[in-house]
């Protein structure tokens, strides 16, 4: 890490000058951004993440973070007894379980984060897909990778059926940073689990955001060398999914990311979270930092 005192002013000058064409290209432009992983709980990440959304903001784009929280979570859950159980990628989520996840995400992970976007100097207002009428969810049906005869049961756990993004788009026009934990309310009005790769990546597709950032606790997409893919399309996608090299918590997000990129939104970048700004460098330099994904 070059300490940043001993970089001479000339070379500061020419860092910021250097992005300026990207501040320009995405002046006013939506960044839907999936926070979750290691960078969700080393303070220094943290702090590092709520600068870069704060200052994101403040050049006239409009940042939407999105959370997660399983680490979160499973903790809670411990506490309480529970044992975490995970089918196919997806937490089963019975009663007692989703009270534990509201609290959980809702409550403390999204206060967290809103204090840490505050702190940094930035406006922001947490919400759950219930504000608004966000979020509307119906109980995810999950048929067996294997056997499609197969169903699944995995309790209060959500498929979207519709996202109104009028809630995100007033306080967006209105200066502040939409903080959204991802539960959703069905007809009934009971609580719904959603997986929050899955809820970034259609609100992205709602709101027609520039670009879609999904941080997590890998450099990007891995192929089975370990090597990083930095850039993907649809046709390598589904080869990645065919022989197995994408599999577990990636499938979701991939799924989405691809979904995402199909529906219009320009890019969609899959970012290692552990490296400090890394959204800064993604959105205002030509280095690639992570999985870029494009639909065709």
């Amino acid at each position: 890490m070059t300490d940043l005192l001993s970089i001479a002013p000339r070379d500061k000058a020419e860092i910021l000058a250097q992005a300026l064409p990207y501040i320009r290209k995405f002046h006013g432009k939506t960044m839907v951004i999936k926070y979750g992983g290691n960078a969700m709980t080393d303070p220094a990440l943290q702090a590092d993440f709520a600068e870069d959304v704060v200052l994101l903001k403040l050049v006239g784009m409009n940042p939407v973070v999105v959370h997660g929280g399983g680490p979160q979570i499973e903790t809670a859950l411990n506490r309480l007894g529970k044992k975490g159980q995970f089918i196919q990628g997806m937490r089963v989520t019975d009663a007692e379980t989703m009270e534990v996840v509201e609290w959980v995400l809702a409550g403390e992970v999204q206060q967290d984060i809103v204090g840490l976007i505050n702190q940094a100097g930035g406006k922001a207002v947490g919400l759950t897909g219930r504000d608004g009428g966000m979020i509307r969810a119906r109980k995810l049906k999950m048929v067996d990778s294997k056997d499609p005869s197969i169903e699944h049961d995995v309790g209060q756990v959500g498929d979207i059926v519709s996202i109104d993004p009028s809630v995100v788009k007033a306080l967006q026009d209105d200066a502040f940073i939409p903080v959204i934990s991802p539960i959703g309310f069905g007809e009934n009005n009971e609580s719904y689990n959603i997986n929050a790769d899955v809820v970034a990546s259609k609100l992205a597709e709602v709101l027609k955001a520039e670009k879609l950032m999904l941080l997590t606790n890998t450099p990007g997409v891995l192929d089975k060398a370990g090597n990083l893919l930095t850039d993907l399309t649809a046709r390598r996608i589904d080869e990645l999914f065919a022989d197995g090299t994408i599999s577990g918590g990636m499938l979701p997000k991939i799924a989405g990311a691809l979904d995402a990129a199909k529906a219009g939104v320009n890019a969609v970048h899959i970012i290692d979270g552990r490296v400090p700004h890394a959204m800064l460098l993604e959105i205002l330099t030509e280095q690639a930092y992570g999985t870029m994904i494009r639909s065709h």
